[in-house]
């Protein structure tokens, strides 16, 4: 994979985190109330609201966001697959504990929940991928 792919999934990963992070974690009621659009309910279809946890997940996924930047703005290919396997092991759960837990939603919720996680969980997985590098690009550490 080249360095290019990897710096746009990357940017992906990142903005999915800004999102979500910055909307749970200053915003923890509406992200409970409205979360991913105010039709959707994904977050209260699932429990009653918890200030606390909504907002420790928003700034888990502000950590992977700095993390992330960070690794953006100077990758090694060691930096990517470090990202890769932080974002791996968080999603990795995340998908699974929201695929045995469908149930409530409707089939578009479903399909939804499926796609997105199961989206950003393949993005963590592309990072583990061996990468292609050319010479100055990024420096030898790996």
């Amino acid at each position: 994979m080249s360095l290019s792919t990897q710096r746009v999934i990357l940017a992906a990963l990142a903005i999915s985190a800004a999102v979500v992070g910055m909307w749970a974690a200053l915003l923890p009621v509406s992200f409970y109330s409205d979360f991913p659009l105010p039709e959707r309910r994904w977050v209260s279809t699932l429990g009653p609201y918890n200030e606390h946890l909504i907002r420790d997940v928003g700034f888990l996924y502000l950590a992977l966001l700095v993390l992330t930047v960070c690794v953006l703005r100077r990758p090694t290919a060691s930096a990517v697959r470090m990202t890769g396997g932080a974002w791996l092991i968080f999603n990795s759960g995340h998908f699974l504990w929201h695929m045995l837990h469908l149930e409530m939603f409707p089939l578009i919720d479903k399909v939804g929940n499926a796609a997105a996680l199961g989206g950003v969980l393949v993005l963590s997985i592309l990072l583990l991928l061996p990468g292609r590098r050319s010479g100055a690009a990024v420096g030898s550490q790996g």
